[in-house]
């Protein structure tokens, strides 16, 4: 009888034991864990587009970012009307209009109305002010929720105008701000440039 309350005690201390090897392995899975989400990934770093249809001023379905023309498109993503000139600078800084190399396209990133109408009404105003068939072919409007668009593709804010090259997956590789500067603008030529292997 006297040797029961040792055993107990020695039953209980193995059993401390065990629970805080299991704690330790707990916590240490928990914190791996933590970091691996934590962590950014290549595809995490700069962004990514989100999935949805849209058409251009042609009428033309678009399908981003799967049915992007190529597998490395340069998006000029603007939010405010006030942003064209920007957007003009890359278009005339970078040649876009005369080299066939690069597949490009304005995205106007637009707060949805909520009814075709309404839809209809916004590209109605972009038909006024875009007037020729070539530029009318490279605008894509998105009608989307700004605020949820700028933080999945990456960017700080609907004050600058974006320079993005993304991928077929959405990945954007590679992104810039402003208006146009010719360090940047061979920044994003060189992503363009590159394989994917």
């Amino acid at each position: 009888m006297q040797d029961f309350p040792h055993r107990t005690r020695i039953g209980e201390s193995n059993m401390k034991s065990n629970v805080s090897y299991l704690g330790a392995w707990l916590a240490a899975a928990g914190l791996a864990f933590a970091l691996a989400l934590a962590a950014p990934s290549d595809s995490s770093v700069m962004g990514r587009l989100p999935a949805f249809m849209a058409q251009t001023l042609l009428r033309q379905p678009v399908t981003v970012p799967e049915g992007l023309p190529s597998d490395r498109t340069l998006a000029l993503i603007t939010f405010k009307r006030g942003q064209r000139a920007d957007v003009e600078s890359w278009i005339q800084g970078m040649n876009l209009r005369n080299d066939p190399s690069i597949t490009w396209m304005r995205m106007p990133v637009l707060n949805d109305p909520g009814t075709l109408t309404g839809r209809s009404a916004v590209e109605d105003r972009l038909l006024q002010h875009y007037t020729a068939d070539a530029e009318r072919a490279k605008m894509v409007p998105v009608f989307t929720d700004r605020a949820s668009f700028v933080r999945s593709a990456g960017l700080a804010s609907t004050d600058q105008v974006y320079a993005v090259v993304v991928n077929r997956q959405g990945e954007v590789l590679a992104r810039v701000e402003g208006q146009f500067d010719p360090d940047k603008a061979q920044t994003l030529r060189e992503t363009l440039r590159q394989s994917n292997f």
